[in-house]
């Protein structure tokens, strides 16, 4: 048995010594003959082009950082103020009704009417109901009605942007539905 173990493990030995010896000296043959035949070509890299820095001959223009260019900014914007401060004016002249005083997101839109041809909106403000009509001011934001419906007030507010600009904006309230 045990010599039958010791065949099993001898003869892949020698077959694979036998094997091992003959192609090796061929295959180095071979790659000695194609590394004297093969001359590696590597281009050379172009020379970099050489950076000739540019001087700032502006003279008549106006320098970026200048204070003038900051003067030349703001006559800029005070005329656009100017425009559109004719937007806000007319706010300013009228007397406030009661519901300027009051931010639009401590309303409530509870219901509304109809006397004669004219829907009336319900307002709830700290528990008191208001009467509101097309053209009332409601809101901080110079909000004028323009519409009532059953389900809403449309209205238009003068507001501030980034800016400083006046514009205009649509609002709405919409009618709130009784919670249990």
């Amino acid at each position: 048995m045990r010599a039958r173990h010791a065949l099993i493990v001898v003869l892949p030995l020698v077959l694979l010594v036998g094997c091992a010896e003959s192609g090796l000296e061929e295959l180095e043959q071979w790659m000695r003959e194609q590394r004297n035949i093969t001359k590696p070509s590597v281009a050379p890299l172009p020379e970099p082009k050489k950076f000739v820095p540019q001087p700032y001959i502006q003279t008549a223009a106006v320098e970026p950082f200048s204070n003038q260019r900051l003067l030349q900014a703001l006559r800029q914007q005070s005329n656009s103020v100017t425009s559109n401060a004719a937007l806000v004016e007319p706010e300013l002249n009228r007397r406030k009704e009661p519901l300027e005083a009051i931010p639009l997101d401590a309303m409530q839109m509870v219901g509304s009417i109809e006397k004669g041809k004219q829907r009336i909106a319900l307002l709830k403000v700290d528990n008191l109901i208001y009467q509101v009509r097309p053209g009332n001011y409601i809101g901080q934001n110079y909000g004028r009605i323009q519409k009532i419906t059953e389900t809403e007030i449309v209205l238009r507010e003068i507001v501030q942007d980034a800016t400083g600009e006046w514009m205009e904006r649509p609002a709405t309230l919409q009618l709130q539905e009784r919670s249990k």
